[in-house]
């Protein structure tokens, strides 16, 4: 059975990206990090966390160090003009270069980053954004390059090839449906496999450490005011808790619960019980006490935290961070620790300028 000769410019294949077919992204197979969903947990752990906060800080503190410059593509008049102009966009939009990069380093967080590029004509001091600049010849130049934030997201624009062709979105405050096609915008993104419009997160490889992260520190700090404040315990007379008792009865059972759980100021917690019998038979009636911690629990809760924070730590190739903390570390260790991670910056910092070069630059100057 022979083989159909294709044209040679067909594509035979595809990316195999999991797509629905209204444009939402499936490739994740957490239904709490898929979506809209993902972008509000990835915004928790980065403003929650403090390992990972610190983490996303450095990063971006890291590559606003960054000197930027543009130099000619090649030894030319007409290159050197271009890389002058280029220059002189860059530093007469809206917002500042620092600031754009800054909004680029999202992508950390979410896994990419969607920024359209807005034009002006130059035309210097003007009572017009789309028309001021620091300078007056008349050309087109960049008027802002503007993050679309990754919670206003609500669907990607592919073709039946899994390429490109837009977003759609519904942005606050007015939310309504907006489309941005993509030979006006920038993507940035942390992974292109599959040509997946939405990278991946960082924090993905974290999400799991963090989610029993936050909750062993939740049971901690609760343990701790437990063991401060001691467990409230009210006894009342058996017939109250009897499954026959009267609805009087059952009233002044609900009535003693609800008095013992707020005596707690935090996390309402108690025991009713039945009362004690006296040594002639009778009912001791009403009793409330406080029942204090047994000692210390088997369990070294602050090891446990200490392991989480450093897988978390380890995801962004940031454990140098907690070198010293527990009197242990050299200056050997942080100084590989940090040319690691100066290493996948740099890597970061040249699918940056790659996208700016073959995507914002040649449209600018055309």
């Amino acid at each position: 059975m022979g083989r159909a000769k294709q044209p040679i410019l067909a594509e035979s294949g595809a990316s195999g990206l999991i797509v629905s077919r209204d444009g939402r992204v499936l490739e994740e197979w957490l239904p709490q990090l898929s979506g809209s969903k993902a972008a509000q947990i990835y915004r928790e752990m980065s403003d929650n966390d403090a390992s990972i906060s610190a983490a996303m800080y450095l990063l971006e503190m890291m590559v606003k160090q960054v000197d930027w410059s543009i130099s000619a593509s090649e030894p030319t008049e007409s290159a050197e003009f271009a890389a002058e102009f280029v220059d002189e966009c860059r530093q007469d939009m809206d917002n500042t270069w620092a600031d754009f990069i800054s909004e680029v380093m999202t992508m950390c967080i979410y896994g990419w980053a969607f920024f359209e590029v807005n034009y002006k004509y130059r035309r210097g001091s003007v009572d017009n954004r789309y028309f001021e600049s620091k300078y007056d010849d008349g050309r087109v130049g960049w008027r802002s390059l503007a993050i679309r934030g990754q919670d206003s997201l609500d669907r990607w624009d592919l073709d039946e090839d899994g390429t490109i062709l837009g977003m759609w979105q519904r942005p606050a405050p007015s939310y309504l449906m907006r489309y941005i096609p993509i030979e006006k915008a920038l993507l940035f993104r942390t992974r292109t496999h599959k040509n997946n419009p939405e990278g991946r997160s960082l924090l993905r490889g974290a999400y799991k450490s963090y989610y029993y992260l936050k909750r062993i520190q939740s049971i901690e700090a609760i343990g701790v005011e437990r063991d401060l404040a001691g467990l409230p315990i009210m006894q009342v007379p058996p017939e109250i808790m009897h499954p026959n008792a009267s609805a009087a009865q059952k009233s002044i059972r609900t009535n003693m619960e609800n008095m013992v759980q707020k005596i707690k100021r935090d996390a309402y917690e108690g025991v009713v019980l039945p009362s004690e019998v006296s040594l002639d038979g009778s009912a001791t009636g009403y009793k409330l006490a406080l029942l204090s911690s047994g000692g210390r629990r088997p369990i070294d809760v602050d090891a446990i935290i200490k392991r989480y924070e450093s897988r978390i730590m380890m995801s962004f190739l940031s454990e140098m961070l907690l070198l010293g903390q527990d009197s242990v570390g050299s200056w050997a260790l942080a100084d590989a620790k940090t040319n690691i991670l100066a290493m996948s910056i740099g890597a970061m910092l040249d699918s940056i300028v790659d996208i700016i070069n073959r995507n914002a630059i040649p449209k600018l100057c055309a």
